[in-house]
Formats: C-alpha cells, structure tokens, sequence
C-alpha cells in the first residue's frame, strides 16, 4: 500500500494509514505545520528569536553558532542569521572527508557574509577507524560519527565563547524527518561499536557524551533554533540565490557535500539496506508543495547518482580489500538494538526531554524518535 498523498508505502518502519490512505507520517508533518508557521507568523517570531539571542549574546564578540557543511540548508542559515541582525560564530566539524566544492562553498559564502569560523578536525586515522568500525558493524547508521562530531563541535564553540544559542539548518519540509527503524544515534552507541570493532582509542573524536551533553544544556543553557522551520523556504529558489549571491555552487546531490554521506545515501544503504533517502526528501517536498507526487514516483524509480571513484577511496583510506569490502557487505543485517546504546536511558527520561523540547533545549524531531518506546 502507498500513501495516497506522499511516496511512503508499507515499506517504510511503523506506517499507518487512515481511512483516507494517508500516512501517519504526512499527519506528523500537519501537525509540525501549525506548530512551526511561516509567512508573516513565522517571521515575527524569528525576529522575537532574534531578539532574545541579541540580548543573551550582549557584551559578547557572537550571538549564536551556525552549523556549516558547504551545503545549500547551512550557506543560507548563515545568510540568515545575518539578515536578522545577529553575529553569528560559523561552526564546522572536519571529518576529512569533505568534498572540494563544500571546502570552496564554506570559504566564498563566509569571507561574501564576513563571518568567523570555528573548526574541530578529528585525526584523519582515528576517524577512518571509527567509520570502518561502523562497516564492520553491519549497521545503517554508518554516517553516525559525522553526525554526532558535528553536533559536539556546535557545542564545544558555543562553550568556548559563552554563546547561548545554536542554528541548525534542518528544514522539515524539505528534507523531512528520516521514519523510526532507519537510523539511530548516540554516544554510547559510537563508543560500543568502536570498542568492538575498532583499532584505534577515540581521542580526537568529538564524541556528546551524556554528562557533557547535559551539562550544555541544562547547565550552560545552550538551545538549539531550526530557523528554516519558520521561513518559506524553496530548495530551487535558495539554490539559485545562493549562486548568484555568495559563490556558493551545487554539489551534485542531498548530502554529497561530504564524501563519507555520498558513499552511505548513494551506494551503502541502497545496496545493502534498500534504504532510499529520497523517499524521506521527495514526501517532503510533495507535502510542501516543491514537487507534485507524479514526479517523485517518475524520479524515484531512476537510479541515484554515485561515482565509483568515491567507492574506490573508501576502501583505499580504509584499507579495505575487494574481498574484505563484499564480506562487509554481505554480512547480516544488524540494527541498534544489536549494541549498547541510550535509548532505554532517553525513553525513561521522556518526560525531562520534553520538558527540554519546550524551551528548545532539544529539537522536536528528537523528542518524537529518541524518548518514544517502539515495539520490536
């Protein structure tokens, strides 16, 4: 069965339908629709936004950290938060993996905005261990260490330079919020598989252990703002401004600013998981109206692009042999629920995460997958 609004079918983790065949998954996206106006609503209450993080950030040299990756969702972020009279402090976790247009885009769209930039570089080997561990694993969630460092590297520049806010550049209507049963991630998670499979001890890996996690939260006080949630916001559109305005320049692809991503969505998961991103992406933009439903079931049947030569770095920097990377890739399918993790910790705590969730602590999309119990 599909959707008869979106392209989720009964594929996708823990989908139901209504009498009208929609899917518990576009009701999700109503919902976040009222909670997170756009328009003038949504603009009012970015510059309400705007005006507590210039008032918590007085006397400061920054008034909020912005996530960077090269990417269209983060260059624009960081045009926005100067458009909204802020300060921003650009922050970039570099898992050396980064594409030469994402380097080229960070460097033109900071220097067009005069913006700094705070950077962590993890050890190239200590990293490269960590996401072969993850192979090793036979898990989904292999790009996890590059969303995890990336997460800690925001906090770790907000504490550097007493900042109480950070901006990140998700936008549910255009990328939407990936179902439950396809990803998960956590330190304790990182810290298991590494411990299992690694070489290497994780030194320079920027992990967000809990105790430093809710220290910046609860104690520092650090929220987290998705700005784009309250804007109207147009992929082509950005794209197009971005170019013509900053020297930014399209990468290809979702996610293939970063050649560790463009490996796990184009090639890993398809292949080894028949998981397609742009099931997730193409609901979206079919619920906000970007694309019609006609052309996501055109476009989803096509192929997605990957160059082999990204294929061929992966196993040279991890040391893979041929044979040695079809072993990993016929292994049995395992999830999370094979290794330690803090999901029982968030689901007994989900009364604390929702008070977080409230006074933006925590991202919503966080709250609604990490704390909730799900059946096996």
């Amino acid at each position: 069965m599909i959707c008869s609004r979106c392209i989720y079918d009964d594929t996708i983790p823990y989908i139901t339908f209504d009498s009208d065949g929609v899917c518990n998954y576009c009701r999700q996206y109503d919902q976040m629709e009222e909670e997170y106006p756009t328009g003038e609503r949504g603009r009012k209450i970015l510059e309400s936004l705007a005006d507590k993080i210039r008032h918590a950030g007085r006397n400061r040299k920054y008034d909020v950290v912005v996530g960077v990756s090269g990417g269209c969702d983060s260059s624009y972020m960081t045009y926005l938060s100067k458009e909204l009279g802020l300060r921003p402090l650009a922050a970039h976790f570099d898992n050396t993996w980064n594409s030469k247009t994402a380097v080229e885009n960070i460097q033109n769209v900071l220097k067009k905005l005069n913006v700094d930039l705070f950077t962590h570089v993890v050890d190239n080997r200590e990293f490269c261990d960590v996401f072969k561990s993850f192979l090793k694993a036979s898990v989904p969630d292999i790009d996890t260490p590059s969303d995890i460092g990336l997460a800690t590297t925001h906090y770790m520049a907000a504490a550097k330079y007493g900042i109480k806010y950070i901006f990140e550049g998700h936008s549910f209507r255009t990328e939407g919020i990936s179902p439950h049963g396809w990803f998960y991630m956590d330190a304790k998670y990182i810290q298991t598989i590494q411990k299992k499979f690694g070489s290497y001890k994780i030194k320079t890996f920027p992990n967000l252990l809990m105790s430093r996690w809710l220290k910046w939260t609860i104690v520092n006080r650090i929220k987290k703002i998705r700005p784009l949630y309250y804007v109207d916001y147009k992929k082509e559109h950005t794209k197009k401004f971005l170019t013509e305005n900053l020297g930014w320049k399209w990468y290809g692809g979702h996610h293939m600013e970063n050649r560790t991503a463009h490996f796990t969505n184009n090639y890993y998961l398809p292949r080894k998981f028949n998981i397609d991103l742009r099931y997730c992406e193409f609901s979206a933009l079919i619920r906000s109206g970007q694309m019609s439903r006609e052309e996501a079931l055109e476009k989803i049947k096509q192929h997605k692009p990957f160059d082999p030569g990204i294929l061929e770095e992966v196993k040279k920097r991890l040391s893979l042999t041929k044979e040695e990377f079809e072993l990993i890739m016929n292994l049995p399918k395992k999830d999370y629920r094979n290794y330690k993790t803090h999901k029982q910790t968030f689901e007994r705590m989900r009364w604390l995460f929702w008070v977080m969730y409230k006074l933006n602590l925590v991202p919503k999309s966080f709250y609604m997958k990490y704390t909730k119990k799900y059946d096996n």
